[in-house]
């Protein structure tokens, strides 16, 4: 008997209380992403939510960049678990970072894109992922955005909302 081939599943939630109007819906048959356009406020916004697979996860981001190119503009959010750090701060064992993540950050300052959190917080070193098998802390949630966007942030945080850690696979 044939076995089922495991799906990824994300979502992107908006409050009721937020008047967002979405005008166009993209996903990928795995359930890695979802890409929303629409306007809050009479404001255009693209919001993407990417959850990379464990293994390759700078290439394939990039893989999705390539795809949705037409649709990121100057008015894109992308959220959630890239499954790699950006920046050497962003590892607790301050790692160099390797050709795959060189040729990401490339991709994204391409599309004129940039890690918001890291942009304002250049220093910091809060972590968002502990590996117990290695003992070590990470931030491989990242908040990117375009330029344009980043003048309207005035702060954004990493909130610990539990202490249980989650080993993926």
């Amino acid at each position: 008997m044939g076995r089922k081939k495991k799906k990824a599943g994300i979502a992107i939630v908006v409050s009721d209380k937020t008047d967002f109007k979405p005008t166009k819906i993209k996903k990928d048959k795995e359930g890695h992403y979802i890409m929303v356009k629409g306007t809050i406020q009479q404001e255009e916004l693209t919001i993407l939510n990417i959850y990379s697979p464990n293994t390759r996860a700078p290439r394939f981001v990039k893989q999705v960049l390539r795809d949705l190119q037409t649709d990121l503009d100057s008015h894109t959010i992308i959220v959630r678990d890239f499954h790699t750090p950006l920046s050497v701060l962003d590892r607790s064992m301050r790692q160099k970072i390797n050709k795959d993540i060189q040729d990401l950050n490339s991709a994204l300052d391409q599309v004129d894109l940039v890690d918001i959190y890291r942009t304002l917080y250049s220093k910091s070193t809060e972590s968002t992922f502990f590996s117990v098998p290695h003992g070590t802390y990470s931030k491989i949630d990242h908040i990117i955005g375009s330029k344009t966007l980043l003048s309207k942030c005035k702060r954004t945080e990493i909130i610990t909302v539990s202490q249980t850690t989650v080993e993926s696979n």
